[in-house]
């Protein structure tokens, strides 16, 4: 068996790890494609996935050159698209019960999350059993006065740990022998791989939840997940020791 640090807390991405909301961005983002007869690929997807919302347009749209599609008329449509659908995206499965059973236990928790977060309390605001359990420790991309960079850079894992639950990690660029040694007290769940490197680039652990298409998508860089899982219903939460459910 492999021995696993003890964890302290614990830190969310959200969309596609906690909410059903990546079959939305893709469901939306090829309605939008289709009016030119394209379409986005699990390779370019899997690009997007954790990114801030104008360097994924970028992202995406630098693949359709030939396609009359501006990256404010592509937000636009996506925008109003997806804000009709949120109130309704249901969790994952497993999530009800795990961040439920930390909150019962008292292990310090948060949510950091690319998304913006006008975006964050509307894909939120019809699951407040589970939300309302984080207490407000909640990090959105767009939370301008910490100055962070988007994932895959650490910054949003770090400032969850420093400023949400009041760990003292250091700085994204700087940290002091102690000040990895609680780092590496936090546990990350991610499903993309910019925020698996950013929980890993956050010295962290991180059990990486992908969809089954990301694990056909050819992956280059040197973080390594600790653990992967096809579900957040697998996971065993004494394996890292945290209270057994």
């Amino acid at each position: 068996m492999v021995t696993r640090p003890n964890i302290d807390y614990v830190l969310f991405d959200m969309d596609g790890l906690m909410i059903d909301s990546e079959k939305v961005y893709t469901d939306v983002t090829n309605q939008i494609l289709g009016q030119y007869g394209k379409q986005m690929s699990w390779d370019i997807k899997a690009g997007l996935m954790g990114k801030p919302e104008l360097p994924a347009a970028e992202h995406l749209l630098s693949f359709f050159p030939d396609i009359p599609l501006t990256i404010n008329s592509y937000l636009t449509q996506r925008n109003s698209l997806q804000d009709a659908i949120w109130p309704t995206v249901p969790l994952l499965p497993g999530v009800r019960k795990l961040v439920l059973h930390l909150k019962a236990h008292g292990i310090p928790i948060a949510v950091a999350t690319g998304s913006k977060r006008r975006n964050f309390e509307l894909k939120t605001g019809h699951l407040n059993e589970v939300f309302d359990c984080f207490e407000g420790k909640i990090v959105c991309g767009d939370d301008a006065q910490y100055g962070m960079r988007g994932k895959p850079f650490p910054d949003i894992f770090l400032v969850a740990a420093r400023e949400m639950l009041g760990k003292d990690v250091g700085q994204a660029d700087a940290c002091n022998p102690d000040q990895q040694d609680e780092r590496s007290r936090g546990l990350v769940f991610e499903d993309a791989v910019p925020g698996m490197q950013a929980g890993k680039r956050a010295g962290m652990s991180v059990v990486w939840v992908p969809d089954a298409n990301l694990l056909d998508v050819e992956y280059a860089g040197k973080e390594r997940a600790d653990q992967i899982l096809t579900s957040i219903e697998d996971f065993v939460p004494e394996e890292w020791g945290l209270p057994p459910y």
